[in-house]
């Protein structure tokens, strides 16, 4: 087994975090709570970034940047949002250590140097923004403004895995400003709409689009929207976030702007973010016992290719070919990697390249330039193949196609062997257990979907955007229901 991992159906946490691990995608910090990025994991996640950025753009969106801290008191000014984030706040208190003489050199806080107004480190950044937006909107001629920013997050974790969940992390944010109501909800689904194209494009996921329930919406928002992926242990994962925020953000910071009738209005709002969240989405909705899976389109490393030889003058002969292939690949826009390093074999490189899910493996030896061939392996499906050095370019790049398409259709085709809709409470607990989307009827009340959850640790993912009118009886209580919903235990 691929660098002794546990299978999926043994352990599957165990299974992520050693692929995150060993793939060299992420690691511990020393720092409680914290990741380190490394290199390859975090090639992947400028690719995401590129991909976002251009998309954001393309729909009329410009980055800026804004402070790290935001004082305490910006935050308190809307009571809902501080309250959602008063537990997850990191605060600093002072602002300098001094050496302490009598401690050979140890630091110690200076007691006369603490802040005259406590500073929250950025958990989200709402109130700073809109206390900057105050300054920048006196008309309708000033909107909208359309901002997104790139940032790190902290969210003071108890329980931490990496990727899915630490302390810090890496994100974007959106932050908008409109004259109507009418315009900031068709921002906010729209940008859904954006993480959606994104997620099913790029990382090869189905995801479902939806509306939060009041218990799951972000502190603060009016309605909150959201796309929902399923991971192969059955379990939910939150992938992507749009927030129609309505006028609370702008009432508690005053901005107001006068309408083109001359009258006095507060602004309406919208924000919407994913995060390094989706690097673990991507590691568990395609990866195998062999390691990592990823899509042709986010991998550092879309083609590798290797010698095989045993002198140096075949090495030689090769090299002048492969090169030739390379240039050709990269015309196309395919990275390509020649591993031509002398210090492992052609069998570890194999197993290596493999485990780090590169989506296509090229082989080429002595025999190989005899016959005019290369062997060619595909990481989705392992399927080897001999093909002519005639025309590869274009077949490859074919091939980067067809996987991308595959992992995409297999993890829609896992979707729909797990999701199934049950009409009593029974059927619903058994259904849970088992994983996997599962659609039932609620009665729409918060207390009902709290006693869910406390008793199947099942939570109200979404109510489906597209979800048709059904009328029928809630599973726990019931009651009627006009449309089912969307239930899973979640990460």
């Amino acid at each position: 087994m691929a660098k002794d991992l546990p299978k999926r159906s043994e352990n599957y946490s165990e299974w992520y975090n050693q692929i995150v691990t060993k793939a060299d995608l992420a690691e511990h910090s020393s720092v409680r709570g914290c990741m380190v990025i490394k290199p390859y994991g975090y090639a992947i996640w400028e690719k995401m970034q590129a991909a976002l950025d251009k998309m954001f753009k393309d729909t009329g969106h410009v980055n800026a940047y804004f402070p790290l801290f935001v004082p305490k008191s910006f935050l308190e000014k809307e009571e809902g949002h501080a309250e959602g984030f008063a537990k997850e706040c990191a605060v600093v208190t002072h602002y300098r250590l001094k050496v302490d003489p009598d401690h050979k050199g140890k630091l110690i806080v200076d007691k006369d140097a603490k802040l005259e107004e406590e500073l929250i480190v950025r958990p989200t950044s709402e109130a700073i923004i809109w206390n900057t937006y105050k300054g920048w909107i006196q008309s309708y001629r000033d909107l909208p403004i359309l901002i997104n920013q790139w940032a790190n997050i902290v969210r003071w974790e108890m329980r931490t895995r990496l990727f899915l969940r630490t302390t810090e992390f890496l994100w974007q944010e959106g932050h908008t400003a409109h004259a109507t109501r009418e315009e900031a909800v068709v921002e906010t689904e729209k940008m859904l709409d954006v993480y959606a194209d994104f997620a099913e494009r790029f990382m090869a996921l189905p995801v479902l689009k939806g509306v939060k329930t009041p218990n799951e919406r972000f502190a603060g928002a009016l309605e909150t929207y959201c796309i929902e992926a399923l991971m192969q242990d059955g379990k939910a994962l939150q992938a992507g976030t749009s927030h129609f925020l309505g006028q609370n953000f702008a009432k508690a910071f005053d901005v107001k702007f006068s309408s083109k009738e001359g009258k006095l209005d507060y602004v309406w709002a919208t924000s919407w973010g994913v995060s390094t969240r989706l690097m673990g989405a991507l590691v568990m909705a395609h990866s195998d016992d062999e390691g990592l899976v990823l899509p042709p389109m986010l991998a550092p490393i879309q083609v590798v290719i290797i010698p095989i030889y045993k002198k140096e003058e075949e090495l030689a002969m090769i090299s002048e070919k492969v090169l030739q292939i390379k240039k050709e690949l990269e015309a196309k826009g395919i990275s390509v990697k020649f591993d031509n390093s002398d210090n492992r074999s052609p069998g570890w490189k194999f197993a290596e390249y493999e485990f780090k899910g590169v989506p296509v493996r090229i082989a080429l030896g002595p025999r190989d330039m005899q016959n005019g061939t290369v062997e060619v392996v595909r990481r989705d499906t392992r399927e080897k193949m001999v093909l002519q050095q005639t025309d590869l370019v274009n077949k490859v790049e074919h091939l980067l196609e067809n996987i991308q398409s595959n992992l995409y259709q297999k993890a829609i085709s896992f979707r729909e062997q797990n999701t199934i809709s049950v009409n009593t409470y029974d059927e619903f607990k058994q259904a849970i257990e088992k994983g996997g989307f599962v659609y039932a009827h609620w009665d729409g009340t918060p207390e009902t979907e709290e006693k869910i959850k406390e008793e199947t640790k099942a939570t109200i993912r979404c109510i489906p955007m597209d979800a048709k009118n059904e009328n029928g009886k809630c599973i726990f209580s019931g009651k009627p229901s006009e449309r089912r919903v969307v239930f899973a235990q979640a990460y």
